[in-house]
């Protein structure tokens, strides 16, 4: 029996104090980012190309249209973006820098509100990471950076036959196991100073990928930022460096580079509702 003052579990209710707050978040970081150039979007709620953006295709709430095409509900918003802006308004707007504010949904009923940027066309992660900083600066709070590069783990499962599942659940036995020493070094590295430590034991693949998170790390102004080379992200899309924004328990925001339609793009996601919940 559902009872009429039931809502769908893991669906969102702001009201009063909480709703407040989520306006609060929202109109900083539309500040900040309009000052720096972007322009916002909204993308449609309905899509027929989720496929590309989620790992397991179970968390995809899905539907058909009137042609019994199938389509989904928004599960995440960076390839939708960029596949709008390249090929549908291609024509009509050069301006490469967006934002949106815009919940995502997972199946069942799992509701989640985001403030998110992309650059298209831009390489260098540095450019919207910085921008996601300033947004937390401007919040007045201070979580934890951690920076990854999933080409690391992507490189290593192939260079020491490692399954890439080992990474997604963080198998750490598993590769202190092999009983390699610049492996070991690895997954205990956590300090972007250390990076020198190890850089010259490791084969030239793993090098030059670690070259990146050592170059990234100095480009970033801020002191609450960590390294974790093995981390394995479970969005589909990154390529190469990424990062996430850890407070306790919570991910209050991810972000990567990535390429879509050939075409090389930078970008991040805040999680309006762990920074809400966290000022409860």
């Amino acid at each position: 029996m559902i009872f009429e003052h039931e809502i769908p579990e893991c669906s969102k209710l702001y009201f009063g104090t909480s709703a407040k707050r989520k306006r609060e978040i929202e109109k900083i970081a539309s500040d900040v980012l309009y000052d720096s150039g972007f322009q916002e979007i909204v993308t449609p709620l309905f899509s027929y190309h989720q496929d590309d953006s989620i790992a397991d295709v179970k968390e995809l709430v899905r539907v058909n249209d009137t042609k019994n095409n199938k389509m989904s509900l928004r599960a995440d918003s960076t390839i939708d973006v960029v596949r709008i802006i390249t090929k549908r308004l291609g024509r009509n707007t050069k301006h490469s820098k967006w934002f949106y504010i815009q919940p995502t949904y997972r199946y069942p009923s799992v509701e989640q509100y985001q403030v998110g940027a992309e650059v298209i066309g831009e390489k260098d992660l540095s450019v919207a990471l910085n921008q996601a900083m300033k947004i937390f600066e401007c919040l007045e709070v201070s979580p934890l950076l951690q920076i990854s590069n999933i080409a690391i783990p992507n490189k290593l499962s192939k260079l020491l036959e490692i399954p890439l599942d080992d990474f997604r659940h963080i198998n750490i036995q598993k590769f202190l196991e092999l009983n390699i020493e610049w492996v070991t070094k690895l997954v205990y590295l956590q300090h972007p100073e250390d990076i020198d430590a190890i850089i010259e034991m490791v084969p030239d693949e793993i090098k030059e990928e670690l070259v990146k998170m050592k170059e990234m790390c100095d480009k970033i102004d801020y002191k609450n930022k960590v390294i974790a080379p093995l981390y394995y992200a479970k969005m589909l899309y990154y390529d190469e460096l990424f990062f996430r924004v850890i407070e306790g328990n919570d991910v209050n925001a991810r972000g990567g580079r990535y390429v879509n339609g050939g075409v090389t793009s930078v970008g991040f996601a805040i999680n309006t509702d762990t920074l809400i919940e966290a000022n409860k």
